[in-house]
């Protein structure tokens, strides 16, 4: 799975970047600091089931604190875009590219208007013009896309639908949609109508969050106030806020709970007390959380409807064959059946598959059985 970050010059992608991923890139107030493409591992966060059964988890891929698996995914800035980056400006659509195999976007939007279109300090900018620029930007750089694969079959757009469907998944597979999404786009316009057959595709295939950054200013947050009543899924953020709080519990002065806040466990100088008072004040008691780990779940679980589902192989001890407890964690869509399930631990495993049995209540589960938020499974098959 790929999280795609967007948005216009100097909005906090890289910031946000390295808050998710802990990696220490280039940040600067210069439009198009990013030149190539930051790709990274971030983490979206479940209450990890080892709490609930009394167990302690040693997780191969990720980690688990205070009962929170961190699940991994790849995370991937794609650097700066301005109003005409599908016409090759800025930058140029190069990095429009980047996110070709990304599943969900995070806009990351500069609430506190202080930076325009092209990311060049100004004052009261409203933020409701980035985030319509770059929707078009992205909906008009899937457009020239779709446009060039069609020129190639234009001669055979009239077949049945099913052929025709067959027919765009094959042409368009470099965007990463799925049979599923054209086949709901087709419900509602005709590929004549390449426009809106581009923007709707977009929209189901690159579902986009908006991250209102900088939420710790004072314009920010009066403009968060209009975002939230005109856009859903806007996340009020602070990028800035989650480095200095990740960063001080690395020099052990804090205890950081993502979704508790902070508590002062080391010896502040002033400009330290000072600067974890403001975060204290102005993001964590107005916001509850910085909004990093807020957008990452949000993407995963609520956009893409994914569910965590936890492999074993001892349905009894919950390990894996090595004694493992609970050591991994696969995200798949909401609906995903044990088979495919199955299929993708291993493609032996889905191959060989002859039932699969739930940890917690022991029961058998059919090949078709549909599994659920934080099930425990374990796959039986022929040997």
């Amino acid at each position: 799975m790929i999280i795609g970050l967007v948005g216009k010059p100097s909005s906090g992608k890289s910031s946000f970047f390295k808050a998710a991923t802990t990696i220490d890139i280039k940040i600067s107030p210069v439009p198009f600091t990013t030149i190539s493409p930051n790709t990274g591992i971030a983490y979206v966060t479940i209450d990890c089931v080892c709490k609930e059964l009394d167990t302690q988890c040693n997780p191969r891929h990720g980690y688990c604190k205070d009962g929170k698996r961190f699940i991994p995914v790849k995370l991937v800035d794609v650097g700066g875009l301005i109003p005409g980056s599908h016409l090759g400006k800025g930058i140029g659509n190069k990095f429009l590219d980047e996110i070709r195999q990304a599943s969900v976007l995070i806009q990351i939007v500069d609430a506190s208007g202080l930076t325009d279109e092209e990311g060049k300090p100004t004052e009261n900018f409203d933020p409701r013009k980035e985030i319509e620029f770059l929707k078009e930007e992205i909906d008009k750089w899937f457009e020239y896309v779709i446009k060039r694969n069609l020129e190639k079959i234009k001669g055979k757009l009239t077949t049945a639908r099913e052929e025709l469907i067959n027919l765009l998944h094959e042409q368009l597979s470099g965007l990463e949609v799925t049979k599923e999404q054209i086949s709901q786009t087709l419900n509602r316009v005709s590929i004549n109508d390449v426009e809106k057959f581009s923007q709707i595709l977009r929209e189901l295939s690159k579902p986009i969050i908006f991250a209102a950054n900088k939420i710790d200013l004072k314009s920010a947050q009066e403009n968060f106030e209009k975002l939230k009543n005109e856009y859903k899924n806007v996340i009020p953020t602070s990028a800035e806020a989650e480095i200095a709080l990740k960063k001080a519990a690395e020099k052990k002065l804090i205890n950081y709970h993502i979704s508790n806040g902070f508590e002062v466990i080391g010896e502040l100088d002033n400009a330290q007390k000072s600067a974890l008072e403001f975060i204290k004040r102005e993001v964590i008691d107005k916001f509850g959380s910085t909004g990093v780990q807020e957008c990452l779940n949000k993407a995963v679980f609520e956009i893409l409807n994914y569910i965590a589902v936890y492999p074993v192989a001892d349905i009894n001890k919950l390990t894996d064959k090595d004694g493992n407890i609970l050591p991994d964690v696969f995200l798949v869509p909401n609906g995903t059946m044990v088979r495919d399930f199955a299929f993708k631990i291993h493609t032996q495993l889905g191959e060989k598959f002859v039932t699969g049995i739930d940890a917690k209540t022991k029961m058998r589960l059919a090949a078709d059985h549909k599994l659920k938020h934080k099930d425990i499974v374990s796959i039986v098959f022929s040997r």
